[in-house]
């Protein structure tokens, strides 16, 4: 069952922020992984020197490898790999899609996934608390963690906290996303690229910030090799730990990261690759405030540094999780290139809260008392344990056939996952109140309530064609065929359910060239989703997997990039519709019952001149329902759909009296919706953060990399997001301004 979770500036003196390697790994709170990374550094080091004196001997230059060019991607660029285009162009790619670096990542202060609402506009909160993991919506449709997330291009599990230290980049793909995933929501996709070695990294980071959270982080990598072939392997190893800590009480945790990639370049034609993260997440959760009978208490209230979750019995969400990809690359003749992945992902999570819901004098589940009391409940489901295996084989080419130029690909994936969790605790302790009154109430850890394992393994087929038609108009055509089997056993011993499926998705779009590097594309897909019924309501057919249901995507837009009156641009703007079947309790049986259909336009730019930067986003959605059977329902609006957002960012980089880049980032999303009638609505709101940066050289190769941000620079009070879980409606407000202070010495 997904639930809802979740001021002292350190004043050590600044020079502290700047420690060497060793000093870090014995800073308190920096513990194991940061003293393993150490060690890794003095091996990379004598490596690193192993290769120099390598290179220092004579050898013979026709034998050797050529030299590996390490190019810094853009901060943001408006194209994926997950789209499944290759190096298409940015303006001439016939879909939406988004790649933030690590770089980016940094300025615009993003430290966990659910900060990339900070990004873009079609990307905004559902159902993001305090130590918990990350959930997203894209076009107003909540992405589904066990399927609508990759990892370098495989299938991983988002029920977790991961890890960005060791991503280089974060990309995101929006509409219906048939063609590239088999099963996955029709929002879109998001997927996470590994830092891999890149010749020689030494970078140190250590922050703080004014809620009492302190990170340190290592990034290393070196590439070294015998004479003949100096560059031949690469090496890099990331390493994280994290004191964490809110303005919202009792919300201290720990995290630590250790992650090692390498690679070997076995010949021209020939790569190796191989990588590793371990990570953990210990923290307690904050969970959400509600609606007080039929009214919106206002933000302004509210103590938003309240934790309903305070009991002495409170124990932290715990996530574990170990991932890792092989990757074989060769390439093959006339242009033509085989790629083969297996990647592997065991997480482990202990998941417990003092957890609110309900009122007990009404017996509504979906909002509190209007008094302000709620049913306080011991949640407790320990040892969850979920396991993704895939194996994707790939080739890619190009061939001419009756003057027409094709870009062809070609897949299979392999996918299992397993999904094994045991009955957990959901029992009621007593009334608690948003004033403070807590208890504390005696803990009822007794695990009486019953849920389900999922096994499910997939096998998919994918086909692609980008045709060159003529030098100005383009087309792509694809086809993915899934076949699926899925397996749910209840804990109670109850009867189980079965589904066995095959199902085939297409997509095509069509781009006609109308300017230079100006293209005016359409496209159309489907996508397919699988869902099963809840147990926790107990409907009568709870656990039985519903009808596979497809979704449908129409994308008509107009794409640019070049420049103007000395800009350097990015622009577009499309339109898009997208319907999907709509699950609904009708009766007490959890049934399709209709669909839903979002449909909006969206506007996205960036562009550089000199020393300013800007870039931005903006969407306006309007999202209903369609043909229920059930009285009121059609033409109402979803819960927690924004019906307008604006993402806006704006850097100027001074150069006296000090070379500063100051980031400025405005994030507005509209009014939503609270409840399912349509009758309560969160006010718009609009947060400004600001950052400062300046990179000091301390001498010949080394520097430092000075950061200041502040979030939610004028302590703006308002709710964030109206989400919902298990049939409740959850408030989360804004977080309270928080100032961020790092230091990042690149030697």
């Amino acid at each position: 069952m997904r639930r809802s979770l979740p001021r002292d500036l350190s004043r050590q003196a600044f020079a502290h922020l700047l420690p060497t390697l060793p000093t870090l790994a014995t800073l308190p709170n920096v513990p194991t992984a940061l003293a393993c990374a150490a060690a890794a550094c003095a091996a990379l080091s004598a490596l690193s020197a192993q290769s120099a004196h390598a290179q220092e001997a004579p050898k013979d230059t026709s034998a050797s490898l050529p030299a590996i060019t390490v190019t810094a991607p853009a901060e943001r660029q408006g194209r994926a790999s997950i789209s499944g285009l290759g190096d298409t162009p940015a303006w001439q790619a016939p879909v939406q899609a988004s790649s933030f670096s690590r770089e980016a990542l940094q300025n615009a202060q993003v430290s966990r996934l659910a900060d990339l609402t900070q990004l873009d506009a079609s990307t905004t909160d559902s159902y993001n608390a305090v130590g918990y993991w990350d959930s997203l919506s894209i076009r107003g449709f909540t992405l589904s963690n066990a399927y609508n997330w990759r990892r370098e291009g495989l299938p991983i599990n988002a029920e977790t906290r991961i890890a960005l230290d060791n991503k280089s980049a974060v990309e995101l793909f929006k509409g219906s996303s048939g063609m590239q995933a088999g099963v996955s929501s029709p929002g879109g996709l998001v997927n996470l690229l590994v830092k891999r070695p890149e010749g020689r990294v030494r970078s140190a980071l250590f922050s703080v910030q004014d809620s009492g959270a302190i990170l340190g982080a290592i990034d290393l990598s070196d590439r070294f090799g015998p004479p003949q072939t100096p560059q031949a392997f690469g090496l890099r190893i990331n390493a994280a730990a994290e004191r964490l800590a809110t303005h919202i009480d009792q919300t201290r945790g720990r995290r630590q990261l250790l992650a090692v990639a390498g690679d070997w370049v076995v010949s021209p034609d020939t790569k190796l690759e191989a990588e590793f993260e371990r990570s953990t997440h210990s923290q307690p959760s904050a969970p959400g405030f509600s609606l007080l009978g039929d009214r919106l208490p206002s933000a302004k209230d509210i103590d938003p540094g309240i934790n309903l979750n305070r009991q002495p019995w409170t124990q932290p969400v715990v996530f574990r999780g170990d991932t890792a990809t092989l990757r074989w690359t060769q390439a093959l003749a006339a242009g033509w290139r085989s790629t083969v992945t297996y990647g592997e992902q065991r997480l482990k999570t202990d998941d417990r809260a003092a957890f609110p819901y309900g009122c007990r004098s009404s017996g509504a589940i979906d909002r509190f008392c209007d008094d302000g009391s709620f049913v306080l409940t011991d949640y407790r489901s320990n040892g969850e344990r979920r396991t993704t295996r895939s194996l994707l084989a790939q080739v890619d080419g190009q061939l001419n056939t009756a003057g027409v130029r094709h870009g062809l690909s070609f897949s299979v994936l392999r996918n299992l996952h397993a999904t094994r969790v045991g009955s957990y605790a959901f029992n009621d302790v007593g009334d608690g109140n948003i004033s403070g009154n807590f208890g504390p109430f005696t803990p009822q850890p007794e695990l009486n309530s019953a849920a389900a394992t999922r096994r499910e393994q997939t096998t998919e087929f994918s086909a692609r064609d980008s045709l060159t038609l003529t030098e100005a108009t383009r087309a792509w055509v694809g086809l993915r065929h899934t076949r699926l089997h899925r397996g749910l056993t209840p804990t109670d011993g109850s009867t189980g359910a079965r589904l066995s499926d095959n199902v085939t998705t297409p997509w095509v779009a069509l781009g006609h060239t109308i300017a230079p590097q100006t293209q005016a594309y359409i496209s159309w897909g489907e996508g397919v989703e699988l869902v099963s019924v809840p147990f926790f309501f107990g409907y009568a057919n709870q656990g039985a997997p519903l009808p596979l249901s497809k979704s449908r995507q129409t994308d008509i837009g107009v794409k640019s990039q070049g420049n103007w009156s000395g800009w350097n641009l990015q622009w577009g703007v499309n339109a898009f519709r997208i319907t999907r079947p709509q699950e609904a309790d009708v009766n007490g049986d959890y049934v399709i019952d209709g669909s839903a259909r979002h449909q909006g336009i969206e506007a996205s730019w960036q562009g550089r001149q000199g020393a300013w930067g800007l870039f931005g986003s903006a969407m306006v959605l309007d999202a209903t329902r369609r043909g229920s059977t059930q009285a009121g329902v059609n033409g109402q609006s979803p819960i927690n759909v924004p019906d307008s957002v604006l993402k806006a960012s704006g850097s100027y980089a001074f150069a006296a009296p000090v070379a500063v880049v100051a980031q400025l980032d405005v994030i507005h999303e509209g009014r939503r919706w609270v409840n399912a009638a349509n009758t309560v609505r969160l006010p718009s709101w609009t947060r400004a953060d600001l950052s400062l940066r300046h990179t000091q050289n301390v001498a010949t190769g080394q520097a430092v990399t000075w950061r200041l941000g502040v979030r939610n620079l004028f302590d703006v009070q308002a709710w964030r997001e109206a989400s919902t879980s298990g049939g409740h409606t959850y408030l989360f407000p804004l977080m309270a301004r928080t100032v961020t202070v790092s230091a990042q010495l690149d030697f």
